[in-house]
């Protein structure tokens, strides 16, 4: 099953989450604003996009711009810093099955479902 997180505040997001729905494919919707994944949740994402955490991480949200932007922050870290706020992980996040990709633009979901 498809598996899209998604903030319903986000355009892209949102433009996202209609992809997936025109698919035509079983999905869930996880709104990680309020169903914040854990951290192994967040390490199987980072490890299915084939990224660094700080990938994930939306640097210019002013969580990360006033805390942490040009400080020197480890792995295990980041990944904390997004579950304790999760407005700082990038969205659309899209899985399927073993894959998964970062809805930026949102075309990109297409090449997995």
């Amino acid at each position: 099953m498809i598996k899209i997180y998604h903030n319903p505040r986000c355009g892209k997001s949102r433009e996202g989450l209609e992809l997936v729905e025109k698919s035509g494919k079983a999905f869930e919707v996880v709104k990680y604003l309020t169903d914040v994944p854990s951290f192994e949740e967040l390490q199987t994402i980072i490890k299915l996009l084939g990224i660094a955490p700080i990938e994930l991480v939306r640097q210019k949200e002013d969580v990360w711009v006033k805390n942490f932007k040009g400080k020197e922050v480890s792995d295990e870290a980041i990944i904390k810093i997004m579950i304790e706020n999760p407005i700082l992980i990038e969205r659309p996040i899209v899985i399927n099955g073993n894959k998964a990709v970062m809805g930026r633009p949102p075309e990109k979901i297409l090449d997995i479902v």
